[in-house]
């Protein structure tokens, strides 16, 4: 059995880490997840109230409630990505089943009926707010770029007796690269001298390289609120959230190549595979206020603020590299690099961006409702910590520059048969990139049911949503990358039960 090392990264080393945008982005967005009667109508409660995942959106919707309440969802999630890649389209998908929501909220009557305070809430409630299960393949011919860019662009610059006269425990993340390529002859020295900072590629020269690049990640994102509410006159609304986060998130992703470019006498590399593990874990803390006012009987208004959630994580990354050469004589025994070691970087802060909804809301008697939400957040507003470090403040000035302020338009709607309900919705985001691309908007429906069996009522939800990306494989150097559509459909129960 390999013998595990962990490696911790400090001192003058710190400022080479693992963190990237995208990693900042996976904790900044929001899924809609929470009660089927809340999906159902894409989530636009902001002046609604009444449900159990409503004082995410709005603290002052759990005052709406007129009796105590408790409730449990259930929910189905399948994820499907449609890759495309130089023309060539594969697809994966990944499903799971979780318990994403229960909690309760207690309502208390002021017994002084001459007071204009009627009456005060109290409610815990958990949402899993994002489920990271997910499964992306991408394969096809790059006509031009190999993976051996990527190595060559971490060690370009990196004396050769740095590489040799160190082990990969030794080195920063970035020489760690270095090593990984020099290590599995991938690249090699120009000169074989110690002062020696510039590399070449092993790699078979020709182009028409096949590649694969697999991504399999699974973990939660869930958040535990703490909620306060009270009302005036029955006319105005008014709550409060403390929130505590946690998150774990793990990540494999594997790289292969292969050519059949035309040997040389040399040593030249015809097959590889690059994998990395990373493992990013930690706590979070956010509070949102809100009020939500009783214009007439028909109409109410919302308004609600979220604030940043200030994060502190910590990552886990490892890697390997098999390499496979050959020469116009014979193919030569592969080259495993596999330093077994876990590099544990330094705990970090990530602050992600405020958020403000406005909401709006038609009551038509006991027979139904329409409602809509819109919200705004500065992705651009996305910080590490701490900002003396001279690579958090890089990547947090390059953040502000190609992210944007992202519109969130929630619309749903209402309408009573009896103890029958009848559900829809629909959700539109914009992406958080200025190009539009690198992250695409996203369109979701809904639709649902509900039953009122009296002292219980049973919900049903269907949920399907639709988001373009393109990403690079790789963060530099070799940064070819697959268009993906991913599709996601989710079924989620819920039970209540008022008391």
């Amino acid at each position: 059995m390999k013998k595990i090392i962990f490696l911790l990264f400090i001192g003058s080393i710190y400022n080479l880490q693992s963190q990237e945008i995208p990693d900042a982005i996976r904790f900044a967005q929001d899924n809609l997840n929470g009660t089927a009667r809340f999906r159902a109508m894409g989530g636009a409660f902001g002046a609604l109230g009444g449900d159990m995942s409503s004082i995410n959106v709005n603290p002052a919707g759990s005052a709406i409630f007129s009796n105590n309440q408790l409730s449990i969802s259930l929910s189905t999630f399948n994820k499907k990505n449609e890759s495309i890649y130089f023309g060539t389209t594969t697809s994966a998908s990944e499903s799971n089943f979780d318990m994403n929501q229960t909690g309760g909220v207690f309502v208390f009557k002021n017994q002084n009926t001459t007071s204009n305070w009627k009456k005060f809430s109290v409610a815990i409630n958990y949402e899993n707010i994002n489920d990271f299960d997910n499964s992306v393949f991408s394969a096809g011919v790059n006509p031009t770029n190999s993976v051996d860019k990527y190595f060559l662009s971490y060690a370009n610059g990196v004396p050769l007796s740095v590489i040799k006269d160190n082990n990969y425990a030794q080195l920063d993340s970035g020489a760690q690269q270095a090593y990984l390529g020099f290590e599995s002859y991938i690249i090699n020295p120009v000169a074989d001298v110690p002062n020696n900072t510039r590399y070449v590629s092993n790699v078979t020269p020709g182009g028409n390289y096949y590649q694969e690049n697999s991504i399999y990640s699974n973990g939660y994102n869930g958040k535990l609120s703490f909620n306060a509410a009270t009302s005036y006159k029955d006319k105005l609304y008014i709550g409060v959230n403390l929130n505590s986060h946690f998150t774990d998130y793990v990540q494999s992703t594997s790289f292969y190549e292969s050519n059949r470019n035309t040997l040389t006498t040399d040593y030249t590399v015809t097959n590889l595979r690059f994998n990395n593990n990373l493992h990013t874990f930690g706590t979070g803390f956010s509070f949102q206020i809100g009020a939500i006012a009783k214009v007439t009987n028909e109409i109410r208004l919302g308004l609600a603020y979220d604030s940043p959630i200030w994060y502190n994580l910590s990552d886990e990354l490892s890697q390997n590299v098999t390499a496979i050469s050959a020469n116009t004589v014979n193919e030569l025994p592969p080259d495993v690099v596999d330093p077994a070691i876990i590099n544990y970087y330094p705990p970090y802060e990530l602050n992600t961006p405020s958020k403000i909804t406005g909401s709006f809301a038609y009551i038509f008697g006991k027979t139904g409702l329409i409602s809509l939400d819109y919200s705004l957040k500065n992705y651009g507003s996305t910080e590490f910590e701490p900002q003396n470090d001279p690579y958090f403040r890089d990547l947090n000035n390059e953040m502000s520059n190609i992210l944007t302020t992202a519109g969130e338009l929630r619309l749903g709607a209402e309408y009573k048969i009896k103890e029958w309900s009848l559900r829809g919705g629909y959700r539109f985001e914009e992406s958080p990139y200025k190009d539009g691309t690198t992250i695409g908007d996203l369109n979701s429906f809904s639709g649902g049911l509900g039953y009122n069996f009296g002292a219980f009522k049973l919900d049903f939800s269907y949920t399907n949503a639709q988001r373009k990306s393109q990403q690079p494989f790789f963060n530099q150097g070799f940064t070819d990358g697959a268009k993906i559509n991913t599709i996601g459909n989710n079924f989620t129960m819920t039970l209540l039960f008022e008391m």
